[in-house]
């Protein structure tokens, strides 16, 4: 197989992968989204559920308290919870801002301007004295503001209410440097009949929310879950409309995710869940549903669950739950990604600086794959000898081409030349460059990463284009430095524009993932010069 042939088919794969991924995101048909049948909704546009045993509907009884909403400060959150359900309703990281020319900080969650996005929890009540639901409870607090004070650890948001003598606390407990959430339920019976509750976590998000992929930048914005069969599994809002989650296991988890953050909930972990999925006035909702619970009379429960909101830190996410570091996704070459992200972030450590990270672990990689890489090159300098010959062959068999096959095959096996011999070295490296590809578009560590000079962050493209045409040259210059073999006209004008169409292509890459080519180009090409310098001395190839 002819290499440079085998090179462009390879290159143009893999931007065909991402052109049908892009066009997949923006252009693909939408399904027709279902009526479903809910009873009535919140203000949130959540439904109501239903207790799988009585049917009855089931939320607390009417507010009793004046509805307002409660600020909470930590170092790395800023939270506000509507009294109405004890819902997180604004959620800003003060750790992050907007993009690096902005002091915004980042927020992630939020009611405004025709979007929504919050984090409701609450308990599905029912007994005796209560057969009809009149709307989610309107807690009482004792304070509109609460902040984590300086050497304290944690700070503790109680708010009461009660319900037909079912008296609950919902207790947020926020710890210093920590983006994880205790969110408890502390219930006591003073009745003299048996209370059944059953607690349900979701997250609730706008539909249409405006935000896109694109083929160098993609963006997966929806829903995932996580069963004890299943550590990760996607379910993205077309999902929802199409048909509702319904998936029972213990433990569990579910989330909402986007480029560099992520919110879920993980219910108890060895409780029997159900995860759930629909679709609301607009609002893709997923959740999970605890088991039924009774309390006698006059005894008490506590009922915990985790709620997370931040970046996607896969060190911190894998503390919380099995499979929630997965929300890092890094497709279906994960197993090549993961060590490569903890090289990466092993070498930053090292040198703190990630974009000198990135070039060390280009230098490493290239290392690794000198071999292969060695392989490549003979056998393409060894084809490009034969080149002679070929042209022999098919002008003597141009018009018999059953006989041209044969022919050829026999020649290299007399000269002990291997026409796949460029073309698998390749297949081999690109899974890696793939996977590095991936660690580069999702690791929220080379957010508004620096490098040096102009490139002050490396998660987004070049302002001044200087990477990517500096990438266009080297290409080129490899490309007259790579024995030609092509012959065929059309053939060698689009290996000749090749440069130009990747620089294009390049443009709108992150300036990370831009500096790892450039930098493996550069690399490339000294084992290219050192390569066929080597196979001159031994007469085994002839510049042209």
């Amino acid at each position: 197989m002819d290499s440079q042939r085998s090179l462009l088919v390879i290159a143009l794969a893999f931007v065909s992968l991402l052109l049908w991924q892009a066009w997949q995101t923006d252009h693909a048909p939408k399904p027709v989204t279902p009526v479903t049948e809910q009873s009535t909704t919140s203000s949130t546009g959540s439904a109501d559920l239903q207790l799988s045993s009585s049917g009855t509907s089931a939320q607390p009884a009417a507010p009793v308290a004046t509805q307002q909403v409660i600020t909470v400060s930590t170092d790395v959150l800023k939270v506000q919870l509507d009294t109405k359900g004890g819902d997180i309703v604004d959620l800003t990281l003060p750790a992050f801002t907007l993009s690096k020319d902005s002091d915004q900080p980042y927020q992630l969650m939020r009611k405004l301007n025709g979007f929504e996005y919050v984090a409701q929890s609450g308990l599905l009540a029912d007994g005796p004295d209560d057969k009809r639901n009149s709307g989610r409870p309107v807690y009482s607090a004792a304070k509109t503001s609460y902040a984590l004070a300086n050497g304290e650890q944690q700070v503790v948001v109680p708010l009461t209410f009660n319900h037909n003598g079912l008296e609950i606390e919902k207790r947020y407990t926020f710890t210093a440097g920590k983006y994880d959430v205790r969110v408890e339920y502390l219930l006591k019976n003073t009745t003299a009949e048996t209370k059944l509750v059953q607690p349900y976590q979701h997250l609730v998000q706008t539909i249409n929310n405006g935000e896109s992929s694109s083929m160098m930048m993609p963006i997966y914005r929806g829903a995932a879950f996580s069963t004890s069969e299943k550590r990760y599994e996607k379910y993205d809002f077309e999902d929802m409309q199409e048909t509702n989650l319904a998936q029972s296991t213990k433990g569990g988890w579910v989330a909402m995710l986007e480029h560099y953050f992520v919110a879920a909930w993980v219910p108890e972990k060895t409780a029997d869940n159900q995860l759930y999925s629909l679709v609301n006035n607009g609002n893709g909702i997923v959740g999970a549903k605890g088991p039924e619970l009774t309390i006698p009379a006059g005894e008490s429960l506590t009922i915990a669950s985790t709620f997370y909101a931040g970046p996607k830190d896969q060190d911190n996410l894998a503390a919380i739950a099995d499979g929630l570091d997965l929300t890092v996704d890094y497709g279906f070459l994960w197993f090549i990604s993961q060590p490569l992200f903890w090289l990466l972030t092993t070498i930053q450590s090292f040198v703190s600086n990630w974009g000198v990270a990135i070039i060390m672990i280009t230098l490493l990689v290239k290392g690794v794959m000198y071999p292969l890489t060695k392989v490549q090159y003979e056998s393409m300098a060894k084809m490009r000898n034969l080149k002679p010959k070929i042209d022999e062959l098919q002008a003597r068999y141009k018009d018999d081409r059953s006989k041209m096959g044969p022919a050829m095959m026999e020649l290299y096996r007399k000269e002990k030349v291997n026409p796949m011999g460029g073309c698998l070295p390749m297949l081999v490296q690109m899974p890696i460059f793939l996977a590095l590809y991936w660690v580069f578009v999702e690791s929220v560590e080379l957010r508004q990463a620096p490098f040096m000079l102009w490139i002050q962050d490396l998660s987004t493209q070049d302002p001044y284009y200087v990477l990517p045409v500096l990438f266009g040259i080297s290409m080129f210059v490899m490309q007259k430095l790579t024995p030609m073999t092509v012959t065929d006209p059309m053939q060698q004008k689009i290996m000749l524009w090749m440069p130009v169409v990747f620089s294009v292509f390049f443009l709108w890459f992150p300036s990370g993932l831009v500096l790892y080519w450039l930098v493996s180009n550069l690399i490339s090409l000294a084992q290219m010069l050192y390569i066929y310098r080597g196979m001159e001395k031994k007469g085994l190839y002839t510049k042209s």
